[in-house]
């Protein structure tokens, strides 16, 4: 069973927990459109520069605040024609999930009018799958999907200074790299991007305009002062005023907005001068003396948001009571937007706004200055974050009420709001985001709230922080103890917000100490936590006992009592499937064929996944999430049966449906797999790098790792004579042939005897295999079994003891050849082919002896057919379809004689097709009769 059935099955527990559906994201409102610029100066020299980049990757407009990054990226983008996206970032995209989140929305704005209209389903997708997706993966998504969109389009990302976390930029670094050419990407920005400018630059990628660029010229300065912002300067006058602001646009309009309806101008130019600080100072007191009080308050008490609408600045203004105020709040902002009071329009619609950045600032620091002055005239800049948060919260915006709850410092709401919002965010993998809000928050404080205790320990484990998620459960359980508090910081009275989430907790806490203890190896305090956690839940309260069933089946998997586990999963999943969560009883499957591989009973496997493969087809598209896991799974067994052809057709497929429709740990398992695969084509060094992608992708979780890295390269250093490399692994791990066996660590030990057989010490890889052996037989591991048997044969050859290899291999092969096993014996190489070579003359098995010596590449011994050279057919049949046709013949099946010849069912269907079309028939016994006749049989 995949960690992603714990994982996903864990968050579902938790949203029930809380009586909430799965939920939408917590996002605020972004702009994806390119914003309105109601008046602006045509710049024809940048325009042209722009184009000239347009076979070039990225255009780069990188300047300080004021100097109109925006405002040409959105001429030039209007006057390119070229559909556009636009996406303006805030702080809060440094979340790299929300960052990409954001990314295929803007890309969406493009390909909703050209196509594909389901753009972006598969990335978000990969988002909102049970654990998070390695970056790399969900971006490598977004450029296939990128790659599809017919035309050529443009994506600005405006003011991208407020990133500055590194998954972000590695995100947008790695889609720079691989960008498909039909997408040119623009990027404004206060300071340079942490991203591979100097490469693009080598590359001749990048067009870059810069503060020395951006500046108005004289004529623009001209243009812009008495046509855009309606004054009557003199040559001197513009010449004057663009010297002293150094071609600056914030510095010309807000020097514009402070001269109009002044008649002493030149006086006025004269005077404005000084560090852009203080011109700023002087001309925001100019430009706020000239307005009404009512606007001066408004515009001061609103500086506190990042984003306004009327009702949000009505409720800021007056909490929302006072509806006899001579304005709405939407007629001031278009008051505002109408007097260019540095209002930037959002939308379209001119329902969302926000202030000029540099406004906002002097804004705010006059807030708190007046704020400071006259204590007892104004509400308090506390109180106005209040009322926001209070708005924000009534809108269903979370995020940003929890923002202006700890703007203004009041914890207790932070913490109310927290713990109300972690199942959405929860059901949504934003814990990390979730994360920071709580960790501003007193410990006391979170302490003194048991279901708050319980979500951030939830939201360490999710992180992969088992200890310090131990230290919240404590906590929560310490608080909901009635005993005396064990120190003064505990001395809170215990705060509930929601009763009957109260009483759910202490089945959650038990689950969870279930989780950690089993990811620690810990498996008897695993099975005591997950049986305290069922015996607290009602019997009928299927979907919250499904994580405990299930850590109950994974603590027995781990142990080796593997019919036990696979019930107790079977039972756990069919209870999922019986109450519709067909989802959930799908994340069992891997799990469940992984069981019956290691009991050696593969086509049992191969059922599984079958049943499996129908429970998705129910949901229909898009596949959910473990259907690529059963197409892997698949894979692989069809490879341990030499079925190359089918086992690449799954692998394909597998790969083709990705992450977004699999468990979470699918990364890590489908590189192993990829690996083996490299074995087996002997490019043994392409398997180690595979293998050491899988340990960067490897995260503990309560699923056995019963194969783990290290001794799969240790395998794979063998196989290329590095045996020093594979001893020091050996040593490290501290192996040793007297250990105490156990089937958790029963694959190393196979290693272990492995390593001493290649230093001929076949003696005691001889005693170590037999006591495997006899652990295997007893827990009735068939699988097991097989591969222990396998390498004891070998080593009894190494030793010159065949009869006994002999009498070891002619075990393996009953037990092998009902399931159809052929990669463990033939990926042993010349040692086995010789060793079936005496097992062919002692008659052991005979005919599927033949069949593995076959896949060696030897003739397989059999019947004689008659094949006349010379067939009477217009075109003669080939080979392979004269295989086909001799078996069309017999009782076999379609699927048997594709098993027969190993070959893919899909194959098997393209061979019999040219069969029929070569003679002329459409069914199976008019083909034998006319084969028959013409004497191909």
């Amino acid at each position: 069973m995949g960690s992603a059935y714990i994982t996903s099955s864990l968050k579902q527990q938790t949203g029930l927990l809380y009586d909430c559906p799965m939920p939408t994201p917590i996002l605020a409102t972004k702009l994806y459109l390119p914003p309105v610029r109601s008046k602006f100066v045509a710049r024809p020299r940048l325009i042209q520069r722009m184009d000239e980049g347009l076979d070039h990757k990225l255009t780069l407009i990188s300047a300080p605040a004021g100097f109109g990054k925006s405002t040409l990226a959105s001429e030039w983008v209007t006057a390119s024609g070229r559909p556009a996206g636009w996406l303006l970032l805030d702080e809060g995209d440094n979340d790299p999930t929300r960052f990409l989140a954001y990314l295929v929305a803007a890309l969406k704005t493009v390909t909703d009018k050209t196509g594909p209209t389901t753009f972006g389903a598969e990335v978000l997708g990969l988002l909102e799958s049970p654990q998070p997706a390695p970056t790399e993966s969900i971006v490598t998504a977004l450029l296939n999907e990128i790659a599809a969109i017919p035309e050529n389009f443009i994506l600005v990302l405006d003011d991208y200074h407020v990133i500055d976390t590194e998954p972000a930029n590695s995100a947008l670094a790695f889609l720079l790299e691989h960008l498909p050419p039909q997408m040119h990407l623009v990027i404004t920005t206060r300071e340079d991007p942490n991203l591979p400018l100097a490469r693009l630059r080598v590359r001749n990628q990048l067009t870059e305009l810069r503060a020395a660029d951006l500046r108005f010229t004289p004529s623009e300065a001209a243009t812009f002062l008495n046509q855009v912002m309606g004054l009557s300067l003199t040559e001197a006058d513009v010449s004057a005023l663009e010297i002293r602001t150094e071609g600056w646009i914030a510095g010309l309009q807000l020097a514009a907005l402070s001269m109009q309806g002044r008649a002493d101008t030149a006086s006025f130019i004269q005077s404005f001068t000084g560090s852009h600080r203080f011109v700023m100072d002087y001309l925001v007191e100019e430009v706020l003396h000239q307005q009404p009080e009512s606007i001066q308050t408004f515009l001061l008490y609103t500086s506190i948001l990042d984003r306004l609408c009327g009702p949000l600045c009505d409720a800021v203004l007056n909490g929302g009571a006072d509806s006899s105020a001579a304005q709405s709040g939407q007629e001031v902002l278009a008051y505002i937007e109408q007097a260019n009071l540095f209002l930037v329009p959002l939308d379209n619609e001119r329902r969302w706004y926000r202030y000029h950045h540099l406004f906002a600032d002097l804004l705010r620091q006059r807030l708190y200055q007046r704020a400071a002055l006259s204590p007892d005239d104004e509400p308090g800049v506390a109180l106005l974050h209040i009322r926001a948060s209070q708005w924000h919260e009534e809108n269903g915006s979370t995020a940003d009420a929890v923002r202006h709850a700890l703007a203004a410092d009041d914890f207790e709401r932070v913490a109310r709001l927290a713990e109300l919002a972690w199942p959405a965010m929860d059901g949504q993998f934003q814990s990390a985001a979730w994360m920071e809000w709580v960790q501003r928050l007193p410990d006391d404080l979170v302490r003194a709230r048991p279901v708050l205790c319980v979500a951030y320990a939830w939201a360490y484990l999710n992180a992969g922080e088992m200890e310090a998620g131990a230290v919240w459960l404590r906590d929560a359980e310490r608080r909901m103890d009635t005993s005396p508090p064990a120190s003064e910081s505990d001395d809170r009275p215990m705060v509930v917000v929601d009763e009957k989430q109260f009483q759910t907790l202490p089945a959650s806490i038990a689950t969870a100490w279930a989780y950690i203890a089993q990811a620690r190896g810990d498996i008897p305090s695993s099975v005591t936590h997950a049986q305290r956690a069922l015996d607290l839940l009602p019997e009928d309260d299927y979907l919250r006992r499904g994580p405990a069933a299930g850590l109950l089946g994974l603590a027995q998997w781990t142990i080796g009592d593997l019919e036990d586990a696979y019930r107790t999963i079977a039972h756990a999943m069919a209870t999922f499937e019986s109450i519709g969560s067909v989802v959930f009883a799908l994340s069992g499957t891997f799990g469940m064929g992984d069981i019956r591989v290691a009991q050696g009973r593969l086509r049992e496997a191969i059922g599984v996944y079958a049943r499996a493969k129908e429970l998705a087809d129910r949901l229909g598209e898009p596949a959910p999430p473990g259907t690529a896991d059963i197409h892997l799974g698949l894979s692989k067994i069809y490879r341990e049966q030499g079925l190359l052809e089918a086992a690449e057709e799954e692998m394909q497929k597998n790969e083709a449906l990705g992450e977004k429709a699999a468990l979470g740990d699918w990364p890590y398992r489908l590189r192993r797999a990829q690996a083996q695969v490299k074995v087996d084509e002997g490019d043994l060094d392409g398997a180690l790098a595979l293998l050491d992608e899988a340990a960067r992708l490897y995260y503990p979780t309560p699923v056995p790792d019963l194969r783990p890295i290290g001794a799969l390269k240790a395998q794979v250093w063998l196989a290329q004579g590095r045996l020093a490399d594979a001893q020091a692994w050996a040593v490290e791990r501290g192996l040793s042939v007297n250990d105490e066996l156990s089937f958790l660590h029963e694959f190393e030990h196979i290693i272990l005897a492995r390593i001493l057989m290649a230093q001929n010490q076949n003696g005691p890889a001889v005693a170590l295999l037999e006591r495997l052996l006899q652990a295997a037989e007893r827990g009735e591991r068939r699988g097991s079994e097989i591969e222990i048997r396998v390498a004891l044969a070998l080593a009894h050859q190494a030793q010159n003891e065949i009869p006994a290899a002999l009498a070891v291999l002619a075990r393996a092969l009953d037990l092998a050849e009902p399931e159809g096993y052929v990669r463990i014996f033939v990926g042993e190489g010349d040692p086995m082919r010789i060793l079936l070579e005496e097992a062919a003359a002692a008659s052991i098995s005979p005919v599927y002896v033949g069949r593995l010596r076959a896949a060696f590449g030897e003739p397989e011994v059999s019947a004689p057919v008659n094949q006349p050279s010379n067939q009477p057919l217009v075109e003669p049949l080939s080979d392979r379809e004269l295989d086909v046709l001799k078996r069309l013949g017999s009782e076999l099946s379609g699927p048997e004689i594709a098993e027969t010849l190993m070959i893919s069912l899909n194959t098997l269907r393209t061979h019999t097709k040219n069969i029929y079309s070569k003679l002329s028939v459409n069914s199976r016994r008019a083909a034998v009769s006319q084969a028959q006749e013409l004497g191909l049989l």
